[in-house]
């Protein structure tokens, strides 16, 4: 097989082409590390590439498999992680000039799991500093660009991961999904990837930013990839203690694809969208969007499933409620960040105050300062009932809606974001229309549910779209089977970028 078809190849198939000795490991990481070294400059997808460490594992992990090992079902296949995953030895900066140089002396917990699995850690993606952004654009490092038009924005915050996959770069990717982060770059970049029920992953690890909100998933360019990946992760966590799992997901990803999956399957479809106006900006879905998400339906329709229309009333405080309350996090988890401990310090700062005031100024970006002064802003003493419990209040109201929509649906599905990857820069100066993108994808994370993205088509400008599926709370199972049997009528999930036209 020629190196470069091995970029073309799933997780899996990778994996089964290693133990069918069709190819090495190592012959694998060296050709998607040769890929990243050659091609990454236009995309700014990774921030570090671990070519030392990778090369030896691959190594290592070889010999296993070499020696008749069972490792797991993706040994030997080459991942990357979201700079805000610590990995030991290796930098971890969260894309910001605070944490710049910051290696961990630990892994996370997803990081062990991934090692015991003989995975192979290829590099940390680019990303919205400290994952506060909807385009990748807020980091210190420079924007991560989109590869199905380089002008466009791979979404935030993980854009980097979704970039990474989408070019061919890396195979598999471990992100954060704090109100959109896997879902809405999976969508621009026409990739597949799945934000987990809260409690599903450990976060023992991750740099956190809204802590009741975080959780970590699979970014790849199918829903088996990205399952066989969940399994890995998934699981309890004494380290922990929102980790609420009793043990890790399985999937039966080794039988055939059975429609019978969607057959009599109730599915709701999400007709409204809000209009919640602020500085000027009004969300509006696009015509495209909404067009692919309907087909989708109905291919989801003629595989069996009964889809049903619904309204959320509540929409239009998904926005305000998600906000607050991140913003809230963010202000509490982002005290650490004093100039002190660790991070950077200000060579212009003569007192102990200086040493905490400028160092946050110079350290931390804009959008960065701004979730913080919100954030500290709702939680002050005048503003606490205002702002930070009314969020709450509101937040437990979204969940409820949710509870009684999962006694009528099996599962949720709608847009993922309400248009197609915007032009870098356009959104810079009107942070709250970046906001607004999270509009099908916060409440999610406010109800702690697991949702995945998966590839339904293109607009007319070849830029691809997504389509969101919900569960309940520890549904994965159905969310996997529903997106293999979706899957497994359409091809949008292979097509790779620049060649939808050979569809």
């Amino acid at each position: 097989m020629k190196r470069e078809d091995l970029l073309e190849l799933s997780a899996l198939d990778i994996a089964s082409g290693i133990k069918a000795k069709k190819f090495s490991v190592p012959e694998v990481v060296n050709t998607y590390i040769d890929n990243i070294e050659k091609n990454d400059k236009q995309y700014n997808a990774f921030l570090t590439i671990a070519k030392e460490s990778a090369v030896k594992r691959a190594s290592e992990i070889q010999l296993r498999i070499d020696k008749g090992e069972d490792i797991s079902p993706l040994a030997g296949v080459p991942i990357s992680l979201k700079d805000n995953i610590s990995t030991e030895g290796i930098e971890t900066n969260c894309a910001s000039k605070m944490l710049s140089g910051f290696k961990p002396v630990y892994n996370a917990a997803i990081v062990e799991k991934l090692e015991s699995a003989g995975l192979i850690i290829i590099g940390k993606n680019n990303m919205d500093e400290f994952a506060l952004g909807g385009s990748s654009e807020t980091g210190a490092f420079g924007a991560v660009k989109n590869p199905w038009d380089l002008t466009r924005t791979a979404g935030g915050s993980s854009g980097g991961s979704a970039a990474a996959v989408a070019a061919g770069e890396i195979p598999l990717a471990i992100a954060t999904d704090t109100g959109g982060s896997i879902r809405q770059p999976s969508s621009f970049c026409g990739i597949t990837g799945i934000k987990p029920t809260y409690g599903a992953v450990s976060r023992f690890g991750i740099n956190a930013a809204a802590s009741s909100l975080d959780q970590a998933g699979p970014m790849a360019y199918t829903i088996e990839d990205c399952a066989a990946l969940l399994s890995i992760i998934s699981g309890p966590d004494k380290r922990d203690s929102t980790c609420s799992i009793k043990e890790p997901f399985k999937f039966d990803l080794t039988s055939a694809v059975s429609e019978s999956a969607v057959k009599g399957l109730k599915i709701g479809l999400l007709s409204n969208i809000a209009s919640y106006t602020s500085n000027a900006c009004i969300t509006v879905l696009n015509d495209e969007v909404k067009t692919a998400v309907s087909a989708a339906s109905k291919e989801l329709e003629a595989a069996g499933a009964v889809v049903e229309s619904f309204e959320i009333s509540l929409m239009d405080y998904f926005i305000p409620t998600y906000l607050t309350i991140a913003a809230a996090e963010v202000s509490s988890n982002f005290a650490k960040f004093d100039g002190l401990k660790y991070g950077y310090r200000s060579s212009n700062a003569k007192t102990l105050s200086e040493v905490y005031r400028l160092s946050r100024a110079e350290g931390f970006g804009l959008e960065v300062k701004r979730r913080i002064m919100f954030g500290s802003f709702a939680l002050s003493a005048g503003q606490y009932d205002v702002y930070y419990k009314k969020a709450l209040q509101a937040r437990m109201l979204i969940r409820d809606t949710y509870k009684k929509l999962f006694e009528r649906f099996d599962l949720i599905l709608s847009p993922v974001t309400p248009t197609t990857a915007f032009e870098l820069g356009k959104k810079v100066d009107n942070p709250m229309d970046v906001y607004m993108g999270d509009i099908f994808t916060a409440a999610v994370n406010l109800a702690g549910l697991p949702a995945a993205s998966l590839p339904c088509g293109f607009d007319k400008q070849g830029l691809p779209i997504g389509f969101q599926l919900i569960g309940n709370a520890f549904t994965e199972n159905k969310l996997i089977d529903v997106g293999r049997v979706y899957q497994s009528r359409t091809g949008y999930h292979n097509i790779k970028f620049g060649k939808h036209n050979d569809k």
